[in-house]
């Protein structure tokens, strides 16, 4: 047979094998395309369908199990080429992620013998050759024993930061020690501080009067360097230190022979303040007999504990544990307007501050009638440190706390307050604090378990000023990623937490912004084995 086009393309012509011609031809449509491009495809799937064919051969010929990524090739390429589009790496992901969610809402089997590595874990599924969900079985409880693992660990390096810093180092213990005995022996160590033509300045409300509260004598004496170092005037500060009666000799030997000229410099025992009585001050009487209390600070402090707590949550009830807290030390605060009754305004900081700015400003802060000026610690971007709430201190599930208090109140921290005494005389604070303190020990201490703030986040309700959070930075003893540059900026850094800068689980980046404060070349310092970090 032959196929002869005519010139036009209009009609085909064909004739038969024995050379007589057929009468048949066949009319066509108008031309729409040009010669050269049905030239073209009719090239195209002269070469492209002997080629499908070959891949949907070998496509339907490869084994699934037994193939190799080259062998393969036909398998991958056929599919898509033909349009079907077909993974089958997809459809597996998409099967396990079926039998593992299968398997998350199943029990463990008891008994399950698990690996301790991810080589063995591989090794024993190579070996046995399991299904899919014997797999996932497996994986799932290899996944939650290690993490019970994790979180035993994370739970005994906070009960032995605890530990760490309850205790008193050697070098300080060593230097208290050498310095009441220095106190004893040597006359210029018992020197009165400060000279007698000095006195009247202590009750002088045209100097800058600084209260700190502490039986740490080299935290104290860093706090002390730092605020004269900072200060653009310091020949207008007046330091009141304040320690209890066993470390008196000590702190006040060392403020005597390490004098910081210009600044003033008061050390005082608690047992020197004639108002510091049992009847003036009854709740401590009942805070050091309350048997509740012993066992709460000095009792066993891993009771109760399991696997499951949160370790940042067991980190906050173990500081809370902390027997300063029943310290006479660490209530005096609340007794500042008794205490100083000639002075109208004062910066109480805690001695696990360091100050880096001029601090002289906070006494120009108009407080607007309020007594106390602190930074709140609802607001910032470090929401461990700055997101704290009521809720963080206070048990709401107890009906008393949850028909007088807002869990969404904003707290303020302690550690670096300006307080206007004046106003402070003209309420009910010290009161409030003592009813609450009461009511929280008839309770067996189920309304709080924070320490003192929170029943001065009660008492002062309603008499806080907030201060701008440039003023007093926190949580450089609890959160490692503080970020340094912050720290450098903040006027008042805080070292609350655990890891205090003068013990050795303090976080090693954080401790320089301390340790420049402290002489190591001191004798005292130097014979106790007291060194800079490395």
């Amino acid at each position: 047979m032959q196929i002869s086009f005519s010139p036009s393309m209009r009609s085909i012509t064909i004739s038969s094998s024995n050379g007589f011609l057929d009468l048949m031809k066949v009319k066509v449509a108008a031309r729409h395309i040009s010669y050269r491009t049905l030239f073209h495809t009719i090239l195209i799937l002269a070469f492209l369908l002997p080629f499908v064919f070959i891949l949907t051969a070998v496509v339907t010929l490869e084994g699934v199990n037994k193939c190799s990524s080259f062998d393969c090739l036909g398998r991958r390429l056929g599919p898509r080429f033909l349009g079907r589009g077909g993974d089958d790496s997809m459809k597996l992901v998409k099967e396990l992620y079926e039998i593992l969610d299968q398997v998350n809402s199943e029990e463990i089997p008891a008994g399950l013998k698990l690996t301790e590595s991810f080589s063995e874990f591989l090794s024993h599924m190579k070996n046995n050759q399991y299904d899919a969900k014997t797999f996932a079985v497996r994986l799932k409880a290899t996944m939650e024993n290690m993490e019970k693992e994790v979180r035993r660990s994370r739970l005994a390096e906070q009960l032995h930061k605890h530990f760490a810093a309850t205790a008193i180092p050697k070098g300080i213990h060593c230097l208290s020690l050498r310095l009441t005995d220095e106190y004893s022996s040597n006359a210029q160590a018992r020197k009165q501080l400060p000279p007698p033509e000095l006195l009247p300045l202590l009750s002088d409300n045209s100097y800058h009067h600084f209260i700190l509260a502490s039986d740490n004598i080299l935290a104290a004496s860093v706090v002390v360097t730092s605020v004269v170092r900072s200060s653009l005037k310091p020949e207008k500060v007046v330091f009141h230190v304040i320690t209890d009666k066993k470390t008196y000799p000590g702190m006040h030997s060392w403020f005597a022979l390490n004098p910081l000229s210009p600044a003033i410099i008061e050390v005082k025992g608690v047992h020197q303040f004639d108002w510091l009585t049992r009847e003036n001050v009854p709740v401590l009487e009942a805070i050091e007999n309350h048997h509740g209390v012993r066992h709460h600070y000095h009792g066993n402090h891993i009771m109760g504990t399991n696997v499951s707590d949160n370790p940042r949550i067991f980190a906050s009830k173990l500081q809370a544990r902390s027997p300063k807290y029943i310290s006479l030390l660490n209530h005096l605060r609340i007794y500042l307007p008794e205490l100083f009754p000639n002075l109208n305004k004062v910066v109480f900081l805690d001695d696990d501050v360091v100050v880096q700015r001029d601090l002289s400003p906070l006494w120009e802060i108009d407080l607007s009638g309020k007594v106390n000026g602190a930074v709140e610690t609802c607001k910032g971007e470090d929401t461990w440190v700055m997101g704290k709430h009521f809720r963080t201190y206070f048990n709401f599930s107890h009906p008393l706390i949850a028909s007088k208090l807002d869990p969404d109140e904003c707290p303020w921290a302690y550690g670096m307050n300006i307080f206007d005494l004046n106003a402070w005389r003209k309420t009910n604070i010290r009161e409030t604090y003592h009813y609450w303190v009461k009511e929280n020990l008839k309770s067996n201490l189920t309304l709080w378990k924070l320490g003192t703030l929170p029943p001065a986040l009660i008492a002062f309700r309603g008499y806080v000023h907030p201060i701008d959070p440039s003023w007093h930075m926190l949580g450089l003893g609890y959160q490692e990623k503080t970020d340094v540059d912050s720290v450098t900026k903040a006027a008042v850094i805080h070292y609350n937490g655990q890891c205090k800068p003068w013990l050795e689980i303090g976080y090693k980046h954080l401790q320089q912004f301390w340790t420049k404060h402290v002489n190591y070349s001191n004798d005292f310092i130097r014979n106790c084995h007291i060194f800079e970090p490395q």
